[in-house]
């Protein structure tokens, strides 16, 4: 969970906010909802334990439509631009220390972030072995969380030495619209956004049963506490004005408080987004992985490498995807149109809890959530949704939409009718990609079941 948006959101968070008190309140609810949907994911994860997120979960529930739509827009948008906008931000804090006092033009991040080797060796690692993708996920956790470590007791020093001012009056001058609380939560969750990630990976998990839930109740809680504390700590050197004109937050709290000391600042960050980029493409493959699987992307996509047992093709599509994602947006564009779209399907998750408590009353519940909590985040979705188009209805909100219902003009053609002369087109190119990459479909591969064939 934790990656570029403790780095990136609090500009955001604040900005669409109004002052200190609304942030910090907005920072806290945003880890409790985060909480709640975790909690409906646990039942839904120890209920079907199979990996893929939200996919096999809306195929059960609502059948394979929904399902396809969500792998459409998931493979193709969302883990393309989750990837994209790390690695943005990866970019952008490794350049902020050669523009002091400056934000770096937006061409430099932008050709930073393509140009950088990051995307390609988290590619490559990904490809490798699940193993070392693990191990590395567990060495960046570490440094994550010594530079939040590092934040927040910076932030503890100064407040017992009476750095209060921009804490005080938290309140004033605070106006929020209907919209601009949506697009602070947006900036939030964004932040949080990882809580599910566990679910992609059900079926490669040791003992999901006792340790999916024991991670949502551990992590999700600890994290909540770091980011509300983190956001203190900014507010205890920055005022609310000077917060808002920084180009990248972290870097002038550590320029003001660390001293000489202050380039570890940038350096953790980028470790930290490059473990958030690591476990973002590790997840992405898996849903690739999945929805390959079931037939509702390309088959190569459901390929494994022969030698290493990584689901090799459906990584290095979402990798090549996230480059174009880079060039046309900004940052908290992405995570603006991201979040509008991820919140939809979050909010169908949650009502696919409510529906197969009466569907599918027969499947076991090793975890079972109050059915009120999974209300609560569906009406709290439907908001998420609705509030920024209501209150600054734009254009790309209704592109976003189409794109998503226009995966249906594929759907009937390719994935409901499967035509003879589609089979023979896509045959030799998935025979020549197959050639090329060592890959076979996974029920050709030893040991039986590949996706198990390691687990962390």
């Amino acid at each position: 969970m934790i990656g570029s948006g403790i780095f990136i959101s609090p500009k955001s968070v604040l900005l669409y906010s109004g002052s200190v008190g609304p942030c910090l309140l907005i920072w806290t609810a945003c880890g409790v909802l985060s909480t709640l949907g975790a909690l409906c994911y646990a039942e839904l994860g120890t209920m079907i334990t199979k990996s893929g997120g939200e996919y096999p979960y809306l195929m059960e529930a609502f059948g394979s439509i929904v399902a396809y739509l969500y792998s459409w827009t998931t493979v193709i948008v969302l883990k393309p631009s989750s990837f994209a906008i790390i690695t943005l931000s990866f970019a952008e804090y490794t350049a902020t220390p050669f523009y002091p006092g400056c934000t770096p033009p937006t061409v430099i991040i932008k050709c930073l972030a393509i140009a950088s080797l990051c995307k390609l060796i988290i590619v490559a690692i990904n490809c490798i072995s699940v193993k070392l993708a693990s191990y590395v996920q567990n060495f960046f956790t570490a440094a994550k969380l010594v530079i939040i470590l590092v934040i927040v007791v910076a932030g503890i020093v100064l407040l017992a030495q009476g750095k209060t001012q921009n804490l005080s009056n938290a309140f004033d001058g605070s106006s929020m619209s209907f919209g601009a609380i949506g697009l602070a939560f947006y900036n939030g969750l964004w932040a949080y956004d990882g809580w599910n990630q566990l679910n992609f990976i059900t079926e490669e998990l040791r003992n999901p049963y006792r340790n999916l839930p024991l991670a949502i109740i551990i992590g999700i809680p600890l994290v909540t506490v770091c980011y509300v504390l983190v956001n203190i700590a900014y507010f205890t050197v920055l005022t609310p004005s000077e917060l808002l004109v920084s180009p990248a937050v972290a870097v002038t709290f550590g320029d003001r408080v660390l001293y000489p000391l202050s380039w570890i600042v940038p350096l953790f960050v980028a470790f930290s987004t490059f473990g958030a980029a690591n476990g973002s493409c590790f997840t992405a493959g898996r849903l690739a992985f999945v929805s390959g699987r079931e037939g509702h992307m390309v088959k190569i996509l459901s390929y494994v490498s022969l030698r290493r047992y990584t689901p090799s093709p459906a990584l290095i599509f979402n990798g090549i995807l996230s480059l174009f994602y880079i060039i046309p947006a900004d940052i908290n564009s992405l995570i603006n149109y991201f979040s509008f779209a991820q919140w939809a399907f979050y909010g169908l998750t949650a009502l696919s809890v409510i529906v197969m408590r009466f569907t599918r009353k027969e499947l076991h519940r090793p975890v079972r959530v109050p059915i009120v909590i999974a209300a609560l985040i569906v009406v709290v979705s439907c908001y998420l949704v609705l509030a920024p188009i209501i209150d600054q209805p734009e254009l790309e909100y209704l592109y976003c939409t189409i794109f998503i219902f226009g995966g249906l003009i594929l759907y009937y053609p390719f994935v409901y009718l499967k035509p003879r002369w589609a089979r023979r087109i896509m045959r030799p190119i998935t025979m020549h990609l197959q050639l090329f990459m060592e890959v076979v479909p996974p029920e050709d591969c030893e040991p039986e079941d590949p996706m198990k064939s390691v687990k962390f």
